[in-house]
This record gives C-alpha cells, sequence and structure tokens, in this order.
C-alpha cells in the first residue's frame, strides 16, 4: 500500500491482490457503488452493494470519498441465519471517488453484550421480588450485600454490616457457619430471629468466592423462610403421634372381651401414652362420680372427692395442682349426655397442648366404652339374655317363640325356624383357647343380628348352638335369609382354628305353615333334624323342610 497527499486529505492505493490477502472483509468500491475488488470474507458487505438492500453502505463510501478522510461505522446486514453485525472502517483511496471498505464481524460480541445486559437485569428483576433473599459477606465474615427490601423484618441497610450470628438462634450456631462458606452448600436449616425476635427457619444454600489467586474472599447465597413449612410439619408429626397413641389406646380397648377389664386396660394405656404416673376413670352412677378403675399413683393429694368437685364444674376438661401434683381431667359423653370422667396426675412437667387434645379424643372413647358397659350390666340383670353374647338364652327364647307360635294360626301367618350350628368350633377352643372361641361367638352374635330384623328373634340355645326365629317369613324368605347367613358365615374363616378345619356353619330351615297346622315341638324337630342333616352330608350348606303334609302332596 502506498500514499499520497494532497491537501487536506490522505489518499491510498491498493491492488487487487493486497485485496485479496487482507485477513479481514476487504472490498474496494466506487462512490456510484461499483465494486472494483473484494474478498472472500466481504460477500455480505458486496452483495449488500449489489442488491441495494442496505443503502446505508453505498452512503458510507459516498461520504468517505467526498470528504477524503477515513470514517469508522456500524452497519447491520442480513443474512442466511440472521442479522450480520459489521463494524466498518472506510479509508479514501488515490484514485479518484474510490474507497477501502474494511469490515469486522461483531454479531456474537454483540449478541454476548446484549445477553449479559439481559441476564443483569433478569438477576436483578427476579432478587427484587423473590420472598427467597440473597446475600453476601465479606472477609470478616459481615453482609456487605443484602437484596434490595430486606430480610427477616430487617432493612437491606440495618443488614449489611451486621454479623450474621448475632441473628441465629442459640443453638444453631454450627449450621450459621454456612455464612463463610469453604465450600458449595445447599439445603442447610437455621433457626434465626427477626427484628421483633420471633424465631424463624431458614433454607440456605451458598458458594465460597475465591479470587484470582485462588484466595477465600466471603461467600454468597440464598436464603428461603420456610418457618411454616417446618410448623405444618411439626403440627402434623404431633397430630400423628397423636392418631397413634389413640389407636393404641382404643385397640388395648376393644382387645378386652370382658366389658368389666374395659377401663381397666384403658387407665393402664391411657397413663401410659400420657406419661402419666396415674390414670383413674369414673363413672356416673344416681348422679355422682364414682371410681371404677385405676392404674398407677395419684400421689397424696388428688382424691375422688377433690375430682368430683372439679368435675361437678361443668367443664368438658380441667387442669388444677394439688401437693406438687399436676392433674389433668375431662368429662365422657356418650350422646351428649356426661356419663363419667378420665383424670391423669403426674408430680411434672405442666401438660402441653398436644396432651390436652388427646385426652379430649380418649374421653370421647372412654364414654363410648362406659355406654357399652351400662348396657351390658343392664343385660347381665335381665334373666333372659346370655351372658356372653347378649342374646336370648334357650329358656326366653322358647317362651316367646311359643307366643309367637301360637299367633300364626290365628293370624294366618306363616314363620320359619333357623338351627345354626358352627362347624369346627371345638377347632377354635382347641388351638387358640376359649377366649379366641368367645370372640367367634360374640362375631356369630353380629352377624345373626346383622342380617335379621328387629322384630326377629335371635338366641343363643348353648355352646355353639343358635337359633333364630323368623317373623312372617315364607319358605321364599326363609331360604334367601339362609343363603344371606351362608354368605356372612365366610367371614368367619380368619377365625378358624386351623386352614383345614374352616370355621363355618350349619343351617336347618323350619317353615311353619299356616294352612298345614303342627305343634311348635314338631317345628323344633323339623328345625334340629334338618341341620343335622346337614352336618351328615359335609356341613357348610342349608337344608329347608315344610311340613309332612307338603311334602306328601309334593310327592
Amino acid at each position: 500500500m502506498t500514499d499520497s497527499q494532497r491537501p487536506g486529505k490522505t489518499l491510498y492505493r491498493l491492488d487487487s491482490a493486497q485485496v485479496e490477502q487482507c485477513p479481514m472483509a476487504c472490498l474496494l468500491a466506487t462512490a456510484e457503488g461499483e465494486v472494483l475488488a473484494a474478498n472472500a470474507l466481504a460477500g455480505p458487505l458486496e452483495e449488500a452493494i449489489a442488491q441495494g438492500h442496505t443503502p446505508e453502505v453505498l452512503g458510507f463510501i459516498g461520504r468517505a470519498a467526498l470528504t477524503g478522510k477515513p470514517m469508522a461505522e456500524s452497519i447491520l446486514l442480513p443474512g442466511p441465519q440472521g442479522p450480520i453485525y459489521f463494524e466498518l472502517t472506510l479509508m479514501p483511496m488515490a484514485e479518484p471517488d474510490t474507497v477501502l471498505v474494511l469490515g469486522r464481524e461483531v454479531t456474537l460480541e454483540r449478541n454476548l453484550r446484549v445477553a449479559l445486559v439481559e441476564s443483569r437485569q433478569r438477576y436483578k428483576d427476579l432478587v427484587e421480588i423473590s420472598s427467597d433473599f440473597s446475600w453476601e459477606t465479606g472477609l470478616d465474615g459481615r453482609f456487605v450485600f443484602v437484596t434490595p427490601r430486606g430480610a427477616m423484618g430487617y432493612s437491606a441497610d440495618e443488614l449489611v454490616g451486621r454479623d450474621p450470628a448475632r441473628l441465629i438462634d442459640p443453638g444453631h450456631e454450627e449450621e450459621g457457619k454456612v455464612f463463610s462458606a469453604r465450600h458449595p452448600t445447599e439445603d442447610v436449616e437455621i433457626w434465626m430471629r427477626t427484628a421483633l425476635g420471633q424465631p424463624i427457619c431458614v433454607q440456605v444454600s451458598a458458594a465460597p468466592l475465591i479470587g484470582p489467586a485462588g484466595e477465600w474472599r466471603g461467600a454468597r447465597g440464598v436464603c428461603r423462610d420456610i418457618t411454616d413449612m417446618r410448623e405444618r410439619d411439626a403440627a402434623l408429626a404431633r397430630a400423628a403421634n397423636r392418631e397413634r397413641l389413640l389407636t393404641y389406646i382404643v385397640r388395648t380397648i376393644r382387645d378386652e372381651v370382658e366389658p368389666g377389664n374395659m377401663l381397666q386396660a384403658a387407665a393402664e394405656a391411657t397413663a401410659r401414652a400420657l406419661s402419666a404416673q396415674g390414670c383413674r376413670i369414673y363413672r356416673v352412677e344416681s348422679g355422682r362420680y364414682l371410681a371404677a378403675a385405676g392404674f398407677g399413683a395419684f400421689g397424696e393429694g388428688p382424691t375422688d372427692r377433690a375430682l368430683e368437685a372439679a368435675l361437678e364444674g361443668g367443664a368438658q376438661t380441667f387442669e388444677f395442682e394439688q401437693d406438687g401434683w399436676q392433674v389433668m381431667a375431662a368429662l365422657t359423653r356418650y350422646h351428649g349426655q356426661v356419663n363419667g370422667a378420665i383424670a391423669l396426675a403426674r408430680p411434672s412437667p405442666l401438660w402441653h397442648d398436644d396432651e390436652r387434645i388427646l385426652i379430649t379424643d380418649v374421653a370421647n372413647q372412654i364414654g363410648i366404652a362406659n355406654e357399652q358397659i351400662a348396657n351390658h350390666e343392664r343385660i347381665l340383670n335381665l334373666s333372659r339374655t346370655d351372658a356372653l353374647t347378649g342374646l336370648f338364652n334357650r329358656r326366653a327364647f322358647f317362651e316367646e317363640a311359643i307366643r309367637r307360635f301360637n299367633r300364626l294360626d290365628r293370624d294366618q301367618k306363616s314363620a320359619a325356624l333357623l338351627y345354626v350350628d358352627l362347624d369346627n368350633f371345638k377347632m377354635v377352643n382347641d388351638v387358640r383357647g376359649h377366649q379366641a372361641g368367645d370372640q367367634v361367638l360374640i362375631a356369630v352374635r353380629d352377624l345373626l343380628v346383622g342380617n335379621t330384623r328387629p322384630i326377629d328373634l335371635v338366641a343363643r340355645l348353648g355352646g355353639d348352638e343358635f337359633a333364630v326365629w323368623l317373623e312372617g317369613a315364607d319358605v321364599s324368605v326363609a331360604e334367601k335369609r339362609a343363603q344371606a347367613l351362608l354368605g356372612a358365615f365366610t367371614s368367619l374363616l380368619p377365625l378358624s382354628g386351623i386352614p383345614e378345619k374352616p370355621l363355618g356353619a350349619s343351617l336347618g330351615v323350619a317353615v311353619h305353615l299356616p294352612d298345614h297346622p303342627e305343634r311348635f315341638e314338631e317345628l323344633v324337630a323339623r328345625a334340629d333334624e334338618t341341620m343335622y342333616e346337614v352336618k351328615r352330608h359335609g356341613k357348610g350348606s342349608y337344608r329347608l323342610s315344610v311340613p309332612s303334609v307338603v311334602r306328601e302332596k309334593a310327592q
């Protein structure tokens, strides 16, 4: 390249070979837009001049040629993959109206710069609107930056320069080291204190700041307030624990077959579940609270009379201290009616909210147990009932059945008598014990009562024999009821003594028809006989018996 001097202008000379060898986009053009020479890198510039898509290029060339002075410009050119950004240097040449155009593509640099600006703005926006707060600490471990909106009730200005350790709840100092993290750390939970002194649980993630020489220069990170989440977790955990304890208490009560032992089991289970020294359960009898069961000691202070006086105040739950013992009690109810109370005592500590909730739940269960026991006692006082199942006993059943039987011919109604004998019941007693056998008998009672109507009679005749009087039942109804009972008896299979001897029932069904008079003894004999026929022919089924006159006509 050579130059020549003209007044006020600096001009250059360039040949085609030099244009081709130029390491950047290079072309030689006239002011009128004629490209005299160009290298491969100048393709977009050459096309822009030729197509006229970017008239600014010709304008720059014309101005450089006119002024005779070098110019620096930026321009946007169309490209196959999107816009192409060029930085241009235009230099007038010695030849008249000829300009050398040098171009450097800066598309990548410009896009990176725009992305950086957008990224910084995005980060700024997110930091300012986020419920989390960002922070940075310096060499001294103090905050040098905090989210502009502040945190934990403090403004940003109040936090900058403050030592994070002074904000940490006592006992969490070790976790507080995350604010001077030497290694990347995620999701560290720390209990801190707000500006009002309230506890707050924050989840912290942090990373160290490392200088050019690898030296530690501080840390930065993000804190998230998870207090509500942890409080919910704690509440759920406490509720689950109460549920577990209540389930344990209720199961203990229900596992007692003898109603008289229910309250004693409940007192022991409740005292253990609530860490009490002693527990007493009361029942209301003739308007008085009488101790019905107890476990452990109440100390020298609380007495039945003192508890009764407090209970008569009418509050659902209450607490008092007497002679150094902390006493908590609750009324028990059934269908809204007070039927007793439960009281717990221990020397210390004071009762807390979870225990207050739990004793209320327990009191509800004790209320049900008290009612069940009262009902059981009323039943036991009736000589017409079976002591275990509460069903009619043999004598009461036949008395009532005979009375109803004598009305049938007069009212021209039918009825059915079912004899139910358990299959393989003895194996239950032999293998699992008599308590398990009693549970089976009670389960049979529930099945029979659940599959009959209030107007029907259900009785335990003795041992594993039961009887059912189906009032007004004809042959069709009696068969359907027998089939339903057999289906229900399949639920007893898990109570069998051994799988090879499944627990079940054999049913004998005798139907009385008003058009075919017979004596009650004959009806009973038919029911008994058909039941034993089932026993002899494989068990687990039923047979139907109608009066002999009907059978003879059918034949």
